[in-house]
């Protein structure tokens, strides 16, 4: 997975759309894209990777990377 930002709706399109046809020539497949209308958020789906790319406002409002963050309260022993 990869994750990645754009500084505008514009910016992401545009690296969703260099994305998709860079993929297209190393893979010989066209990649599945998704939210193309708006560029809040597009995903890229390759097939053994997904690509994210978002503005920032909405790759903060959905924080993708808390997948990887420890859940150090979850994790301590609940008082008596």
């Amino acid at each position: 997975m990869i994750i990645a930002s754009g500084r505008s709706g514009r910016h992401v399109a545009a690296l969703a759309t260099h994305v998709a046809e860079e993929v297209k020539k190393l893979t010989g497949r066209k990649p599945s894209v998704e939210g193309m209308p708006n560029a809040d958020w597009v995903l890229i789906d390759t097939g053994d990777v997904i690509i994210h790319l978002f503005r920032p406002e909405v790759r903060e409002f959905y924080n993708l990377e808390k997948i990887w963050v420890s859940d150090k309260s979850a994790h301590r022993a609940s008082p008596a």
